[in-house]
Formats: C-alpha cells, structure tokens, sequence
C-alpha cells in the first residue's frame, strides 16, 4: 500500500464521510448543501454525458448525475467502497489509484469534477494539467477548494464561543489537519490559469461568507495556453 493510500484510508476511517454529510453540525452540513447545488448547477445539463470526479470519496457529488456516465476515481479503497454503496443502482465505473499515474485516454471526459481535494495532494499542479488532458476541448471542469485561511479563523472563534462548548470535537469534522496546501481564493485561481479559463466562480454558503471557493473552468489548449474557444 502506498503512502498516498494509506492516509487516505486514514482519513476516510477517521472522517467517515456518510457521517459528515449526514450528522455533522448543521452549518456545516447547510455550507456542503449550497457547495453541491453550485457543482450540479455549474456542470449543467449533463445526460448522456460521460462525467468523472477525481478524488470521489463517497459519491455523493455524482449521485447528483443520475443521467450521465459516471467515473469515480479515488485512491482510497474505503471511500470508492462507501461510493460504491451510494451509487448502486447507476451507471458507474469505479477506479483505484492517483490521477496522474492512471494513464486515462485524453480527451474523453465531458466533465471532470474536483471538489475538496486538491489542497490534500503533494503536487496540484500535475492534477490539474492532467485534468486538462483527459477533459474533452468542449469540456466543463467544475473545481472547488476550502478557504482555508477564513476556515480556520472562524474554528478558533468557534471553538472559543458557548456554541463551541456545545459542539466539542464537531468543530474539527472535516479533516483539515490533511491538508498540505492552505490557499485563499485568489491565490488558488492564479494556480488554475495556466491549465483552465475561469469563467464562473461562486462561493458558498454566500459570496459574502467564502467557505468554499468553486469555479467553472474551460480548458485552455495545450500548445498556446490560451483559452479554447471552440465550444
């Protein structure tokens, strides 16, 4: 087992991410709420579409395609087999292991959906320009990321409050001692623009209380890095 596997395991075993969305505190589970509905919205009409997540955890993003062709990529077996449960019943391919080391044919995803991954991995950069490989030119990658400074300030204000008394260890639900990247919006857009076009971005719960920065990318050609505007 490698390393990248067996912290994930870790954390899927520590965070079991059913709990998460399902009994953790109820602003948590109101921001997750908003952060899905901008995925399915930001993904659009999506039917017949072949739709892949890197980094799927327990499936519940593509549950909300029970239209499309499905990929869920995860490198830990124990969230692909909680994505397993939350899927049955649809059309879903299931597949182990790190992106960048998968070899998937390029260009051959509709959409590509990254949600709440990228600041656990050592080298982003190389999942995103993969993502730009295996997403069609016409593609649609949705990818969202925590605002981790703004997080991490409003835990500590939290955890020092009656509320977070009451709530205890909730305040911690989540996992963010995984992360290994802590970026603010801004920072990780410039992150984004050597691989995608960001042409939406939206916050949840608000754009006024950034918790979650998502944004809808189009991906830029590989020779030029400028926008690909055949679509």
């Amino acid at each position: 087992m490698s390393d990248v596997e067996a912290l994930n395991d870790r954390l899927a075993t520590e965070h079991p991410i059913n709990d998460y969305y399902s009994r953790s505190a109820w602003p948590i589970r109101f921001i997750e709420r908003e952060r899905l509905s901008i995925i399915r919205r930001m993904m659009g009409a999506a039917a017949g579409l072949d739709i892949a997540e890197v980094g799927s955890g327990g499936g519940h993003v593509l549950r909300m395609f029970p239209d499309a062709q499905l990929t869920a990529i995860d490198v830990s077996n124990v969230f692909l087999e909680t994505a397993r449960q939350n899927l049955r019943g649809y059309n879903a391919r299931f597949i182990k292991g790190e992106l960048t080391k998968l070899d998937l044919p390029a260009a051959s995803f509709d959409g590509v959906i990254c949600t709440e991954v990228l600041e656990h991995t050592q080298d982003p950069s190389a999942i995103l320009a993969e993502i730009r490989r295996i997403l069609k030119p016409s593609g649609t990658a949705v990818i969202t990321v925590p605002n981790d400074p703004l997080i991490l300030t409003l835990k500590q204000i939290v955890r020092h409050s009656p509320v977070g008394w009451a709530l205890k260890n909730k305040v911690s639900w989540g996992g963010d001692e995984y992360h290994i990247h802590v970026w603010k919006p801004a920072e990780f857009e410039a992150l984004l623009s050597p691989y995608f076009e960001v042409i939406e971005r939206a916050s949840a719960p608000h754009n006024r209380l950034p918790i979650r920065a998502c944004f809808r990318c189009v991906p830029t050609t590989m020779d030029t890095g400028k926008p690909n505007r055949a679509r």
